[in-house]
């Protein structure tokens, strides 16, 4: 099963010590204490409302719970909006937050995921950094929603290609690992390998803490060596631990960690 969330570069370029903050909170899974930190000025600034709601529907897709608070969160910054292209930002993290329920089960809001996204496509600029997440995010629909391979993989190759022209580390390491993981699928393990690298090695340069444990185990799965497979499984076991069990969909592929 995929998932992923909010993409984003990580620290701030210019060392902007709210980011920074914000970061390092949200790469060990502290969602909570990271839009805390944005409250404060969520109310007056789309931006900081909108990376408030984003966090908020990352928590829902790593622990399965929060979505009230989400909800909230979203409509906030939905009522703050003021351009085309914070509106559109808005209707993709609602797309979002609408597919995570659907894919965990909680509710069947396919629907309202496709229509969100459809929108934030009709608002957000060809081109444009949020473009390259909105391309990934329909390409998880594609694939474990639509059960289409080939349109999850076109999505992913925009996204993928979106995420290097604007330098988007986090991005890039979602798009390596779920186009490796369509690599796995169809037995090309040298490809798949070699994506699921690149993602495990963005994710530790960055510091992405709660999205290493995934990594290491989807390296795993294409590693034919079975003392290096039992290694990084090893190892994804211990993150999760540290991690007090999150993402909890990861409990079911290690079953150690139970």
């Amino acid at each position: 099963m995929a998932h992923t969330a909010m993409s984003g570069t990580g620290t701030n370029p210019a060392d902007d010590p709210l980011q920074t903050a914000v970061w390092r909170l949200r790469s060990r899974g502290c969602w909570v204490d990271a839009a805390a930190l944005l409250e404060p000025h969520a109310a007056d600034d789309p931006g900081a409302a909108l990376q408030r709601a984003a966090l908020f529907v990352e928590r829902c897709l790593y622990t399965e719970q929060g979505w009230a608070d989400a909800e909230d969160a979203l409509r906030a910054a939905e009522a703050v909006a003021q351009t085309d292209e914070q509106r559109g930002a808005a209707a993709c993290e609602r797309g979002q937050l609408a597919y995570a329920a659907t894919l965990l089960k909680v509710r069947d809001r396919v629907d309202e995921a496709r229509s969100a996204f459809g929108r934030a496509a009709a608002l957000i600029a060809p081109g444009a950094a949020r473009r390259a997440v909105l391309d990934f995010r329909r390409g998880l629909m594609a694939e474990n929603l639509a059960d289409s391979p080939q349109a999850a993989r076109a999505a992913y190759r925009r996204a993928h290609a979106g995420a290097t022209a604007h330098g988007d580390a986090l991005l890039l390491s979602f798009t390596w690992r779920h186009l490796a993981g369509l690599s796995l699928r169809e037995g090309e393990l040298k490809e798949a390998r070699h994506g699921f690298a690149e993602s495990l090695r963005l994710r530790e340069e960055l510091g992405y803490l709660v999205g290493t444990a995934p990594a290491l185990v989807s390296l795993a799965e294409a590693e034919p060596e079975p003392e290096t497979k039992a290694r990084l499984r090893e190892e994804a076991t211990r993150l999760f631990r540290l991690l007090g069990g999150v993402p909890t969909w990861l409990a079911s592929a290690l079953p150690a960690a139970a």
